[in-house]
């Protein structure tokens, strides 16, 4: 087949592809990613890219103008090569795919609604702490009795032996109700190592449930290098840990953007990319690639030996576990919505494409369904809502929101479909939390005159999750649009009248870093209602579900990268949560990789994530008769029932 050379602008990489390749997929094959929420169906418009020379074949849509195609301005995703390409990618429509920035909690509340010592920023995370550190690998130091004519035992036995009969009380104990195993290519090289190593050796244990599976034997006391990773594998993050599994202590920390972001921006687009040829394993390569480069990071900067590196353990909700593996996510959005599995077997990382140890382990934190996975097994276990006695509820708001509901004598959760616009697609102007988002707004109402925020102080770029929160919040305060979401009012510069109907200018042109008005739209208005509706009603379906109502709720639980830069009021005041006392609401953080680390350290913690995710049950909500009324009713900022907001402030 013909191939030509397309030049990416203004990174100056080339890359030869076949004729009638998308200049998307030509950017993805060069590690240029190009912003595609649609998964590459032509319909969200975020990979325009300019065409310098070069002939291209373009399908016809409604999003391109005449005007556009006289610039040269293509969609990258339904644009096909067909000749040598010199192709420029504006900056809006560049994926970012730098490090999440770090922000905390008190820095962003400073000088907003809520004071800092009103909220509990760092609640008491799992009640349970007193979990016993009993990490999932341990190394034990042996020096084992050399066999003589009298004593001729086996090597492999004498190890066994010498195993049970440890001093290491603790651990042996442990051990001695389990079944000891060890791979045959550990058995080929035992009787030589022994010998070599003076019969002194360090075995990497493995302390599985029933079982005790030997991994690794080293000549001599390695015993303080045995380190594990965690990750949480988000749909638009990636979080990773380097710990230190004798110490319990974490030594790094880095998160990232998910690559597959550019396959779609939710799950949904993503299950259906993967049924395309070859789809599956690009979206597995995507994960795997990402997780093994956080790993390489932090082991450089830590100086850790990658063959000390024993064990992974991994969170995210279903399908992401599924990419994760490779396996076919396809049942888990066919009715009845049934994974392939929530309860997976440990098994070889190097089975899934992650590289550390030889033979180091995989664990995915058990999920609830095809919608509430690992992580929200993981929010619950370090939250702790699961052994208190008061009724608590936990909201992770993202693109795929999960809530569960419950103490210590029950457990029920829900997943709402609230889409992406929280993490900037599906809006004009929104982006992922990255350097150069408005993470937050103040408005004027007498003049409209505008203050704001950006994630790294730089010039902006567009609006994050947060951003719009906080912007809606104010546009509502000044009078600006109405409790349906339009805009009310005419202004010289701030307002504007376009075919596609009204917009607010957030930010003008020449203080962009884009060269382009920053601006919200009443269709984008319409977008975060529809997204906060889905997660409030979610919420409020789960406690009728139970003939309770929110008065009985005594903690919320804030979770996941959006929920540390949330502004309570703010997000009170436009229906995203409910209104009930500041005081109840509680920032945990990244919930998930707590929860994770909580099993790499502790049997009780892997015991108790067990007995959460077998426990919690899983209410459908497509199928729950009075969900779309609630729905409905939540259309409104902050509802169409005031009634349920006696304190918010419009």
């Amino acid at each position: 087949m013909q191939k030509y050379k397309v030049t990416f602008l203004p990174d100056h990489k080339t890359v030869e592809v076949e004729k009638d390749r998308t200049i998307l997929s030509a950017a993805n094959s060069c590690g240029i990613y190009i912003n595609s929420v649609c998964g590459g169906d032509g319909v969200c418009g975020k990979c325009k890219v300019i065409v310098r020379s070069g002939e291209v074949v373009t399908l016809p849509n409604g999003i391109i103008s005449l005007e556009d195609k006289k610039k040269g301005i293509y969609l990258a995703c339904l644009t096909t090569v067909h000749g040598d390409l010199e192709v420029e990618i504006p900056v809006e429509s560049r994926q970012y795919f730098e490090k999440v920035p770090e922000r905390k909690i008190d820095e962003r509340l400073k000088g907003f609604y809520v004071k800092p010592e009103e909220l509990q920023a760092q609640p008491p995370i799992g009640t349970e702490k007193s979990f016993d550190h009993s990490p999932f690998i341990e190394k034990l130091y042996l020096e084992l009795d050399r066999p003589n004519l009298e004593d001729n035992t086996g090597d492999l036995e004498r190890l066994y032996q010498g195993i049970r009969s440890s001093s290491n009380f603790n651990l042996v104990r442990r051990i001695d109700f389990n079944v000891l195993r060890t791979g045959l290519a550990n058995i080929k090289q035992l009787g030589e190592l022994l010998r070599d190593s003076d019969w002194q050796i360090t075995v990497t244990l493995a302390l599985g449930e029933g079982v005790t599976e030997i991994l690794a034997i080293e000549s001599g006391d390695t015993t303080q290098n045995n380190f594990g990773v965690c990750f949480d594998i988000g749909t638009t993050t990636i979080t990773g840990q380097l710990v230190n599994l004798n110490t319990a202590g974490v030594l790094g920390t880095k998160a990232v953007y998910n690559k597959q972001a550019s396959f779609g921006s939710d799950v949904i687009t993503r299950i259906i990319f993967a049924q395309e040829e070859g789809g599956l394993e690009k979206l597995h390569q995507a994960v795997s690639d990402t997780i093994n480069q956080i790993i390489k990071e932090l082991i450089s900067e830590h100086a850790v030996d990658l063959n000390d590196v024993n064990c992974i353990f991994c969170t995210g909700n279903t399908t992401m576990i599924h990419l994760l593996l490779s396996i076919d996510p396809t049942y888990i959005r066919r009715q009845p919505y049934v994974p392939t599995a929530n309860f997976f077997p440990a098994i070889r990382a190097g089975e899934a494409g992650i590289h550390i140890s030889p033979r180091g382990l995989l664990v995915c934190v058990p999920g609830v369904s095809s919608y509430v996975g690992g992580d929200t097994t993981c929010g619950v276990l370090s939250s702790g809502l699961h052994a208190q006695e008061e009724l608590g509820l936990l909201i992770d708001i993202g693109t795929n929101g999960e809530i569960a509901l419950g103490n210590n004598e029950f457990l029920i959760s829900a997943a709402a479909s609230a889409g992406p616009a929280f993490e900037g697609s599906g809006v004009a102007c929104g982006m992922r939390a990255g350097n150069g988002a408005i993470e937050k707004v103040k408005i004027n109402a007498a003049d409209l005159n505008l203050s704001y925020s950006t994630i790294g102080n730089t010039a902006p770029r567009g609006i994050c999750g947060s951003g719009y929160i906080s912007l809606i919040a104010e546009l509502l305060r000044a009078g600006v649009i109405d409790r349906s979401g339009m805009i009310l009012i005419d202004h010289k510069t701030r307002i504007r009248n376009t075919e596609e109907g009204r917009q607010f200018v957030v930010v003008f042109k020449e203080e962009t870093q884009t060269g382009a008005d920053i601006v919200i739209t009443e269709s984008d208005i319409e977008n975060l209602k529809r997204a906060k509706a889905a997660i409030y009603s979610a919420s409020a379906i789960l406690v009728r579900h139970m003939e309770m109502d929110f008065g009985q709720i005594k903690r919320i639980y804030i979770a996941g990268g959006f929920g540390n830069v949330l502004d309570i009021e703010s997000a009170v005041s436009i229906g995203l949560l409910p209104d009930l006392e500041r005081t109840l609401f509680s920032f945990i953080g990244n919930s998930a990789i707590a929860g994770a680390r909580e099993m790499l350290f502790s049997a009780q913690a892997r015991e108790r994530a067990d007995e959460i995710a077998r426990k919690m049950a899983y209410l459908e909500l497509s199928v729950e008769p009075r969900y779309m009324d609630e729905y409905m009713a939540a259309l409104f900022f902050p509802h169409t029932d005031l009634s349920k907001f006696p304190n918010s402030r419009f």
